[in-house]
């Protein structure tokens, strides 16, 4: 589904990826660990047009859509979760969605089914969805910054620490419907800083460390080697 070849991403003399490759199959959960600064945000950023890559190739479905700009990559499929939800503050949970809506080009009718599907996942936020963005919780955010992603539609939903700041009730909430999007065939790579969140939940783990894969495989595979503590802890 998603094929990343020799990316590359800069920002002036800081190389925060140095030619990384790996794919991401069709209905797999792919995960990046590593510690901070490691290059996993600025893998998801190149991939979903915030930032532009110095260097490489990113194709989906296999078509190249290396550069794209974000906008262009959310109709063609890609969409991102963001580190730190960012959610619109001053629009209710309903407007943040239906900002979604011109993104898609859809029809009210069509985009209805796409609402009725997370608020079916989010009970909270439809519960809330009068409410305005900036008084939710920050479990709420996040719930709303996953359904603001799935109401495009994606092809490849990318998560980028979907546990931060969350306290553990609401961790395990939030992971509960990941597991369930998932379940149901969506593709998805996220990073996660929480690396036994992302043993649990993973297919296939991309252990990244100053910008370049040090070790992967499933999470069976390295659980039982010293990597991951390498990676965390150096």
């Amino acid at each position: 589904m998603l094929s990343v070849s020799n990316l590359c991403v800069s920002y002036g003399a800081i190389r925060a990826t140095r030619g990384i490759s790996f794919e991401v199959p069709d209905g797999q959960l792919v995960s990046l660990v590593g510690a901070n600064g490691a290059g996993k945000s600025s893998t998801l950023n190149a991939i979903g047009g915030l930032v532009r890559p110095q260097q490489g190739e990113i194709r989906l479905g296999g078509k190249a859509v290396t550069g794209r700009p974000a906008y262009s990559l959310v109709r063609l499929g890609i969409s991102l979760v963001p580190e730190g939800r960012m959610v619109a503050a001053g629009l209710t949970v309903q407007e943040n969605l239906l900002q979604c809506r011109q993104r898609r080009r859809c029809t009210a009718a069509n985009f209805q089914i796409e609402l009725d599907r997370v608020f079916g996942l989010f009970p909270k936020l439809y519960e809330r969805r009068t409410q305005k963005a900036g008084s939710l919780s920050g479990g709420e955010q996040q719930m709303l910054a996953i359904s603001r992603a799935l109401v495009t539609q994606p092809r490849v939903l990318m998560l980028d620490e979907p546990s931060m700041g969350l306290a553990p009730a609401l961790v395990d909430a939030v992971f509960g419907v990941i597991l369930a999007i998932h379940d149901s065939g969506q593709t998805i790579l996220m990073v996660e800083q929480n690396v036994e969140l992302a043993l649990e939940s993973s297919d296939y783990m991309l252990v990244l460390q100053r910008g370049e894969i040090a070790a992967q495989g499933t999470p069976a595979e390295l659980r039982g080697t010293g990597d991951l503590i390498t990676a965390f802890m150096g």
